[in-house]
């Protein structure tokens, strides 16, 4: 029988292992979890628009980020505060949603959750702030919506769609590259009207009849050192950044057999020695050997291939009489980028060498070896069409600058993809931004015990309170103009799912009052303060 010397503690102490830690309270728990998010949102805030500035991040593995785009920046930093993680969370999924975004998710929330806190400190009590965050609604598609200002800012939105704009030629390069400016310009602020018409024209080479069907990864990125972005171009087909294995270094109106499991001989399953008793013995199974390999390269070579890629090993005496039989010879050592190759291609991999089928040879209009920048690199184009790779060769002076472009095509890339979805654009250039400020603050007015302090800029709410609805900033100039003659818009769809994220994860924090962290494997005892429970 145990005594009650031997019982365990009381409450959350008797739960829990030896070490935990426990905080709760308004000041422990709430305001703890709303200054990290604050903290997280001030670092990105400052690199949110085409004027953004960069960041400096060295990641666990020593290497370096130099960029201002916000999805980069909190998945290097590696935050390890559990309310800040919602925040980080909330920003994947609007990268992964959209592809576009992921800063405004992040500073939104951070300004509701900073709100918040004034609206706490001034004694408002949580189930409150709660209940003005997560009104019920039962409109159909904002249905997920569960808090008041984010319906009205909703319903702000679509009362400033532009007219006509749901009807849209996803193949017209005017009108894609009218609607991904924004996004790569937010990047690559200057670069917009180079980089856009190579995005746009890759993506449309690309994209398939029912354009809902775009998929990202077809339009693949090849950063080469050297030149400028004014050399940058689009490839019909795939850029490998490895020279062809052998002396054949271009092929034209090229069928190619592939092959996943290597062009070499065949090993046995089971080890065997061999006992040779003199020089004629040894000739005779060199020759054997020799003959094996001859009759698969050479059915290969009669079944019309004039390209033989290889996903593995390529030995020295196949690669002899590839040679001989004047068949170009690429590895691809990359399960995903062999992949890639046979989508560009329409080849299908075999796993062992062998005579392929007719069906299984894929078509390039051309294979070559070409010299760019100093470095060696195979192009596969197939500039009739049919393929359903496009590459933007990229140039830059250094591979931070190259990382960096490759994000804003990335953007734009992602920005294409959203506009097969869903082609309403709205005002850009902080129109839409300042619009919704505007609306929201007579909205707030009406409420009552919360704190509504905003920043704003007074010429901008001068021009939306006369009903200018689409007036923004140009930065050129310093001045406010109308977005619509300077043909600044942003997708919809960005804006839509930023401001979800953000109210998920700030409702998500906000219900949160006690944080409860059992004591780390390993790790020292910590230590006992105000509002912590100890064993």
């Amino acid at each position: 029988m145990v005594g009650l010397g031997a019982m365990p503690g009381y409450g959350i102490q008797s739960m829990l292992k030896e070490g935990h830690r426990h905080l709760s309270g308004l000041d422990e728990a709430v305001l703890k979890n709303i200054d990290a998010c604050r903290e997280l949102s001030a670092i990105t805030r400052t690199s949110l628009g085409p004027n953004g500035m960069n960041k400096m991040v060295i990641n666990h593995l020593d290497k370096l980020f130099v960029t201002n785009d916000a999805a980069t920046i909190v998945n290097e930093l590696e935050v390890q505060h559990p309310a800040a993680k919602i925040l980080v969370l909330a920003a994947r999924a609007q990268q992964e949603e959209i592809g576009d975004g992921a800063n405004l998710t992040i500073s939104f929330a951070g300004e509701l959750l900073e709100k918040a806190g004034g609206a706490h400190q001034d004694g408002l009590a949580p189930e409150r702030d709660h209940h003005w965050l997560q009104q019920s609604h039962q409109h159909g598609k904002l249905s997920f919506f569960q808090s008041r200002g984010i319906l009205l800012a909703i319903q702000v939105l679509e009362d400033l769609i532009e007219k006509g704009s749901e009807n849209m030629d996803v193949r017209n390069m005017e009108e894609v590259v009218l609607r991904m400016r924004s996004a790569v310009a937010s990047k690559q602020f200057g670069q917009e009207d180079i980089l856009c018409p190579l995005v746009a024209d890759a993506c449309i080479q690309v994209c398939p009849k029912n354009p809902a069907n775009f998929n990202v990864d077809n339009v693949r990125v090849a950063k080469l050192v050297g030149g400028g972005l004014h050399n940058s171009s689009v490839v019909r087909g795939m850029v490998l950044k490895n020279d062809a294995v052998g002396s054949i270094k271009r092929v034209e109106k090229a069928k190619i057999a592939v092959f996943a499991g290597g062009v070499d001989t065949s090993a046995t399953e089971t080890k065997g020695t061999v006992l040779i008793h003199s020089a004629e013995q040894l000739e005779n199974y060199s020759k054997t050997e020799e003959a094996k390999v001859e009759e698969l390269i050479k059915a290969v070579a009669d079944s019309g291939a004039k390209v033989i890629v290889s996903g593995a090993a390529v030995g020295d005496m196949a690669l002899h009489f590839c040679e001989r039989y004047k068949l170009m010879v690429l590895k691809i050592s990359s399960k995903f980028e062999l992949r890639r190759f046979c989508r560009t291609t329409g080849a299908i991999a075999i796993l062992k060498l062998s005579r392929p089928n007719a069906d299984e040879l894929g078509y390039a209009d051309s294979v070559s070896v070409e010299e760019i920048g100093g470095t060696r690199v195979t192009v596969v184009k197939n500039e009739a069409g049919g393929n359903s790779v496009a590459t933007v060769v990229l140039r830059g002076s250094t591979d931070s600058i190259l990382d960096d472009l490759e994000r804003a095509v990335d953007d734009g890339v992602n920005t294409y993809k959203s506009m097969c979805r869903d082609s309403r654009i709205i005002p850009g250039a902080a129109a839409t931004e300042i619009e919704l400020a505007r609306r929201l603050k007579e909205f707030s007015l009406k409420e009552t015990g919360l704190d509504h302090a905003m920043e704003i800029i007074s010429s901008l709410y001068a021009e939306h309170a006369s009903g200018n609805t689409k007036v923004g900033i140009e930065l050129e100039e310093g001045a406010c103009k109308d977005v619509s003659i300077l043909k600044i818009w942003d997708l919809y769809m960005t804006k839509f799912f930023a401001l979800k994220y953000a109210a998920d994860a700030v409702c998500t924090v906000l219900r949160v009052d006690q944080i409860i962290m059992a004591k780390p494997a390993g790790g020292p005892r910590p230590q006992a303060g105000p509002g912590m429970d100890e064993d």
